[in-house]
C-alpha cells in the first residue's frame, strides 16, 4: 500500500494544477487509489477490505499529501469514513463498501433531522465540507432524532450536490455542501458511532474512531509540510534573491531556516505515529482504549496540524517574491496548510478538551 501510495504522490504532483482548477480530484488519479485501496482501508477483510492498520492508513495519507495535500485529505477521510463500514448493521456494509470501488464521504456532525416512520426514518439536512463527494457513491450524514444522534448512508444518486466549495485552499477536495430533502432512509442504514464500536469488532475498530478523524487531518497537513520542503529545496538549489551571486540554498538563513522547520517537522511527526502506535497497542485487548491514550492522539493530531503549518508558512516565506505566483506550489502549500487549521478537529479550540482533562477539570469524553 505505501508503494502504491508513492506511485499516486507522484501523480498526485504531476495532476495538483488540474486538481486545483477543477476543484475536485482527476478521473485518472481517483481510478488509481481506487485500484490501491486507499481510500477504503478501513474496510474489514470480509468484505475485502484491506483493514490495515491505522499507522498504514493515515502514512499512506501522509506519503500522497506529499505529492498534493488535496490528494492526500481526500484518502484521509475516505479511509475515516470506510471505518463506519463496523458500525453499520451487516447488510449496510455489505450494501455500501462490497464493491471494492466504492468510496463513501461522511460528515457525522448532527446537520439534518429525523422522523420515524415504518421501515426507517425520514431524514433531512445540508452538511458543509463533504471532502471528495465528487468522487465518492455515498455519503454518511449525521442526523438528531428525539435528542439522540444517527448517522444515515445517503447513496449520492439521491441527494443534491451543490457547488459551494470556492475556498482559499485545499481547493481539490471538491468539499461541497449536500442537500437532503425528506428523503426516506431504511432501518439498516442507519445506525450510531456514539456508543462505541460492537461487540465483535477488530482490533482496528477498536482504535478510537474520533481520534483516527482528527488523525487524518493531520496527516494530511504532515504530508504537505513534507511537500512544502521539497519545494523550498528544489527551488532554493537554482534561485538567486536579487543583488546576490549566491543561491537561496547558499545563503545562512535559508540554511538555518530549512533545519529548524526540519526539526520541528520531525518531531511533530515521531510524536503523532508514537501516539498512535499506543493507541494501537491499546487496541489489541478487549477493554477500551483508556482516555489517557485517547488524549495522547487529540493532542498529537491538533499539534501537528498547526505545526505543519507554520512548516509550510516558513517555506512559503523563504521562497520570497518566487512563491507569490500561482505556478508556484509553495503558494499552494502555504494556503492548504492554514486551510487545515480551520478544520474544527485541529483549531485552537481543540486543546480545550485536553486542557480540562489534563487539569483534572469535568468534561464529557464520548467524543474524545
Amino acid at each position: 500500500m505505501l508503494d502504491a501510495a508513492r506511485e499516486c504522490a507522484a501523480l498526485a504532483k504531476t495532476l495538483a494544477p488540474v486538481t486545483e482548477r477543477q476543484r475536485a480530484l482527476p478521473a485518472e488519479l481517483v481510478a488509481k487509489l481506487t485500484d490501491a485501496q486507499l481510500l477504503r482501508s478501513g474496510v474489514p477483510g470480509y468484505l475485502g477490505g484491506p483493514e490495515a492498520p491505522p499507522a498504514l492508513s493515515l502514512e499512506t495519507a501522509e506519503t500522497v499529501a506529499r505529492g498534493d495535500a488535496s490528494a492526500g485529505w481526500c484518502v484521509s477521510i475516505a479511509v475515516t469514513s470506510s471505518l463506519l463500514s463496523a458500525y453499520t448493521p451487516r447488510k449496510c456494509a455489505e450494501e455500501v463498501f462490497g464493491d471494492p470501488r466504492t468510496v463513501a464521504a461522511g460528515v457525522w456532525a448532527p446537520r439534518g433531522t429525523g422522523q420515524k416512520v415504518d421501515g426507517g426514518y425520514v431524514v433531512s439536512g445540508r452538511w458543509a465540507f463533504c471532502s471528495g463527494i465528487p468522487h465518492c457513491d455515498w455519503l454518511f450524514a449525521g442526523f438528531v432524532h428525539e435528542g439522540a444522534l444517527y448517522v444515515a448512508a445517503l447513496p449520492k444518486a439521491e441527494i443534491d450536490v451543490l457547488d459551494t466549495w470556492h475556498t482559499t485552499g485545499l481547493r481539490g477536495t471538491g468539499s461541497h455542501d449536500c442537500v437532503a430533502d425528506a428523503l426516506f432512509v431504511p432501518e439498516h442504514r442507519v445506525f450510531s458511532v456514539m456508543g462505541g464500536p460492537p461487540e465483535e469488532a477488530v482490533a482496528l475498530h477498536r482504535f478510537p474512531l474520533f481520534g483516527f478523524f482528527a488523525l487524518s487531518v493531520a496527516a494530511a497537513a504532515l504530508g504537505n509540510a513534507r511537500g512544502a520542503i521539497d519545494d523550498l529545496v528544489e527551488l532554493a538549489s537554482t534561485r538567486k534573491p536579487l543583488g546576490s551571486s549566491r543561491s537561496l540554498a547558499e545563503r545562512s538563513a535559508t540554511q538555518a531556516a530549512v533545519a529548524e522547520a526540519e526539526a520541528a517537522l520531525r518531531a511533530a511527526r515521531l510524536l503523532f505515529y508514537t501516539s498512535i502506535d499506543d493507541a494501537w497497542q491499546a487496541a489489541q485487548g478487549t477493554e477500551p482504549v483508556p482516555d489517557t491514550l485517547k488524549l495522547g492522539l487529540r493532542l498529537a493530531a491538533t499539534h501537528v496540524t498547526r505545526t505543519a503549518a507554520k512548516v509550510a508558512e516558513s517555506m512559503y516565506d523563504l521562497g520570497g517574491g518566487a512563491a507569490i505566483y500561482e505556478t508556484s506550489p509553495l503558494q499552494r502549500r502555504f494556503r492548504d496548510a492554514h486551510t487545515a487549521t480551520a478544520h474544527f478537529q485541529v483549531n485552537p479550540a481543540s486543546f480545550e478538551l485536553s486542557g480540562k482533562l489534563l487539569l483534572g477539570v469535568p468534561a464529557r469524553t464520548e467524543q474524545l
